[in-house]
């Protein structure tokens, strides 16, 4: 175990909230530290602190030394902590020792820094709070009903998916949605259709997460595969094993493909309802977006991949999303015309409406 911190780490005293929340997320989520900082400073603070509020909850999921009655019982300790209606320097001090090496080093500093980052949380503007604490509240909640299901041979079907995509990302594209109509009047004139898509945005990106982290996933004894499309396809998930050669998982891979594509084309037009002038926000999904599409297109290109290495996208192509994400951001006609040719040959599904259990 990694020992007992004090409940506000020395070491950063010395930084602004700003440099405090940066530094962490350097070290948890270099994406994140890279898209963040595009977005007008009303919402980089909030955003910042939604994500590694988010991170905390994600780091008592995956550690391995807590039970699975643990892990729920800390995540609705958290959430009562973000709610505002239980201290958080007892939650630190009580879980940090519980921690296990395999847990990262960056991961365990953020449990032990928890009362400086809710200090931060309960510092801004109430409606900022809530979609805060909302987030972590249905994230906390939705992720504890995952934890006792036997995920090695994946989920039941499409909608089970759904639901797990929703409480892992969906959930977070509505905190970002309720942030962004609070920082502008302009962009909440559009708010019902941006929460609706807001969740098939969250849906589009850890799909394709999901489909390039299958082998890492299956190292762990875990799959977020939905068995339901691989037996129609002839393919029973019960089978699968790295460097396959079945082209009946292939064809159930491919349909899941096209079902993130079709969620990722509604995350454009998400990113077409905010404002051309703001630009710091447009990229931010845009930056988002563009290495998604492209990660399925490795994907694609390589249904037979054995490691997550082989579909990950290259430095080169995240400055070229950077690039050309700032060349076409005014323009909606621009957007949609790179947004195809980026998708050219991926299979793309049409998405039927589905409630959220919640």
């Amino acid at each position: 175990m990694s020992g007992t911190p004090p409940s506000q780490p020395a070491r950063h005293e010395h930084l602004s909230d700003d440099e405090f929340q940066a530094h962490f997320l350097d070290g948890v989520s270099r994406t994140f530290a890279l898209t963040i900082p595009r977005l007008p400073e009303g919402l980089a603070r909030p955003v910042s602190n939604g994500y590694l509020l988010c991170r905390i909850v994600d780091t008592i999921e995956d550690e391995v030394a807590l039970t699975s009655t643990q892990k729920r019982r800390y995540c609705e300790h958290f959430a009562r902590v973000v709610a505002g209606t239980a201290p958080a320097a007892p939650l630190a001090d009580e879980l940090f020792p519980l921690l296990s090496d395999q847990t990262l080093a960056s991961e365990r500093e953020l449990i032990a820094a928890i009362p400086r980052v809710i200090s931060i949380t309960h510092g801004f503007a109430a409606p900022q709070r809530e979609a805060l604490a909302e987030c972590v509240a249905t994230m906390s909640r939705g992720m504890a009903e995952f934890q006792d299901k036997d995920l090695r041979h994946g989920l039941e079907d499409l909608r089970q998916m759904g639901d797990y995509c929703y409480y892992v990302a969906g959930v977070v594209g509505e905190m970002l949605t309720r942030l962004f109509c609070h920082y502008s009047p302009e962009i909440a004139a559009h708010r019902s259709r941006l929460m609706e898509l807001a969740v098939s945005f969250g849906q589009g990106l850890q799909m394709t997460n999901i489909l390039k982290d299958l082998w890492d996933d299956h190292a762990r004894g875990v799959c977020w595969l939905p068995q339901e499309v691989f037996t129609e396809c002839g393919f029973s998930l019960t089978e699968l094993r790295p460097h396959h050669a079945n082209p009946d998982f292939v064809r159930g891979f491919e349909r899941l493909i096209g079902v993130a594509h079709a969620h990722l084309r509604n995350a454009l037009e998400y990113t077409l309802l905010i404002p051309r002038h703001e630009t710091g926000i447009r990229e931010f999904c845009l930056w988002a977006l563009g290495m998604a599409v492209l990660t399925l297109r490795k994907i694609h290109r390589h249904p037979y991949f054995s490691d997550s290495a082989q579909v990950k996208i290259t430095r080169q192509a995240v400055r070229a999303t950077i690039v050309t994400s700032r060349l076409t951001r005014g323009s909606d006609t621009l957007l949609k015309a790179t947004f195809r040719l980026a998708g050219l040959g991926l299979p793309a599904a049409v998405l039927q409406p589905r409630p959220i259990d919640i």
